[in-house]
């Protein structure tokens, strides 16, 4: 979503850069991009000219911290701005409650019916709730439906609401079923309308004065803009909301809505829906959206996916196995399906500081989820035996494994080659079985080099990424150095050498 902002902002801070101090000129020159890429974002103009002030007062006359550049100070202001526009701290619900009620709002399409699910999910998984989801939408087609297959999916209750019955009603008699089957959550999914309407509002105001909801979340869709933010003040000025859920982080908007909600209405995003799975729903840390703004990454965030994704013993028994080189195809193939659901890995990419950019330089070569899907096949159709020992597999099995998989022979051999490499690399990275302290190989310009022993506390660092370097059936990205070119092996030059030299021979002989 925040990409293009993103682009803008670093040409802005670029303005900056080679000036030993800041003043009046270089501020203003760069804080004109600032305000433009902003505006450009969909940002609300009058929350843009207050911190564009914001930033222009802090930064003008400021002696340049030691260590940092001038641009390097613009961008410190600039991330802690960020952070108080976009809500200061993270605002969570109030666990205090039992029951803890919520009530969804916000206009038809919006997403709340989906929403209620990823939440009860969330809230169960995280803090062991026991969700009740009350379908309280008797005017939408299906909608009532909708709310139960997420139930069934969810293995939690819903209250059968038809069609027929009156909103009001379901909400109240729904606080005494949830009681009776122990349920410590109760969502209501509300109504909407395509529009703000007297009889909408009246309707939720009536479900607010009967079961005094805890938490009354507004459902807006980000992909809407600043459309979002003028219903939210709308439904802020009827129902006094507790906070905002922004659905469709993931799409292509330009993050006006994110940016602008808070300053307007004064209530916290608090919930971001990431993508379609029910699990695809995420806390809204202002903190860490700021610094992935900025390029930053946002390496909490993808730790806390892994941590939930990979168990810690089987991480520390990866680890040992990728030192002492025992890491198999089988093993490859159980980490490669841990990484797709952490998302997408252009999506991983991005939560890592610098990769982001390193995406960019990739350009075609940029990770495609279709190489994974193949290289997938091809493991799949090896045997048990082939997978733990690749050096068994000759002419005759790869044309079977090609069949089998629908690929060609040339395939599975760079696929056996590639994983080759990338094996030698693990093991030299976490210390080669003995005891050193493994590091990355040399990236392109402008990537810090990682520690393998200190991303934030995970065993034998981020278990689940092997096959990031020379990953294989990733063309284009096995066999990168320094500088981002492709390792030639001794061989290779020799050959190199001799037909340059035969070819020589033979022009001198025609001569």
């Amino acid at each position: 979503m925040f990409d293009s902002l993103q682009d803008r902002l670093s040409n802005a801070f670029k303005k900056f850069s080679g000036k030993a101090r800041l003043d009046e000129d270089n501020i203003k020159e760069g804080l004109r991009e600032v305000r433009l890429a902003l505006l450009e974002a969909d940002v609300n103009y009058k929350v843009v000219k207050q911190f564009v002030d914001q930033i222009k007062d802090r930064a003008l006359g400021e002696d340049v911290m030691k260590g940092l550049n001038p641009g390097q100070q613009v961008v410190k202001i600039v991330n802690e701005e960020l952070t108080e526009l976009l809500g200061g701290q993270q605002a969570g619900l109030n666990l205090d409650a039992s029951p803890l009620k919520v009530m969804m709002v916000g206009l038809q399409g919006s997403g709340k019916t989906t929403s209620s699910g990823k939440i009860a999910l969330f809230l169960r998984k995280n803090h062991k709730r026991k969700p009740y989801l009350v379908p309280a939408d008797v005017y939408r087609p299906a909608a009532i439906d909708q709310l139960h297959t997420l139930a069934k999916q969810l293995d939690v209750p819903a209250y059968p609401s038809t069609p027929d019955m009156n909103p009001v009603e379901i909400c109240k008699d729904a606080l005494v079923k949830a009681q009776e089957q122990g349920c410590d959550l109760i969502l209501f999914d509300t109504a909407g309308r395509l529009h703000i309407d007297e009889p909408l509002m009246a309707e939720l105001s009536d479900i607010k004065a009967e079961c005094k909801p805890d938490e009354i979340l507004f459902v807006a869709d980000a992909m809407t803009g600043q459309d979002a933010v003028t219903v939210a003040e709308k439904f802020n000025e009827q129902l006094d909301i507790s906070g905002v859920v922004l659905t469709k982080m993931d799409g292509d908007a330009r993050g006006g809505a994110a940016l602008s909600i808070k300053s307007v209405i004064g209530k916290s995003v608090k919930f971001v829906g990431v993508g379609e799975k029910l699990s695809d729903m995420e806390l809204f840390y202002p903190d860490r959206i700021a610094s992935r703004i900025l390029g930053m990454g946002d390496m909490l965030t993808l730790i806390e996916k892994a941590q939930a994704t990979i168990d810690e013993d089987e991480a520390k028994d990866m680890a040992e196995k990728m030192a002492k080189a025992q890491f198999d195809l089988e093993d490859f193939r159980n980490q490669m399906r841990k990484i797709k659901k952490l998302g997408s890995l252009e999506g991983i990419m991005k939560l890592i500081p610098g990769m982001g950019g390193l995406m960019k330089q990739l350009g075609d070569a940029q990770l495609p989820e279709d190489e994974m899907k193949r290289t997938e096949a091809i493991i799949n159709s090896m045997t048990m035996q082939e997978r733990r020992n690749p050096k068994v597999i000759n002419a005759s099995r790869k044309e079977r494994i090609a069949l089998g998989s629908g690929n060609e022979v040339k395939d599975v051999n760079a696929l056996l080659k590639n994983f080759n490499q990338m094996s030698k690399m693990m093991s030299k990275m976490m210390g080669g079985g003995k005891g050193k302290k493994g590091k990355f190989p040399k990236l392109p310009k402008g990537m810090p080099d990682m520690d393998m022993a200190g991303m934030g506390g995970m065993p034998g660092g981020m278990p689940g990424m092997p096959g990031m370097p020379g990953m294989p059936g990733m063309p284009g990205m096995d066999g990168m150095e320094e500088g981002g070119r492709r390792s030639i092996s001794k061989k290779t030059l020799k050959e190199r050498k001799k037909k340059k030299l035969n070819k020589k021979q033979r022009q001198k002989k025609k001569r």
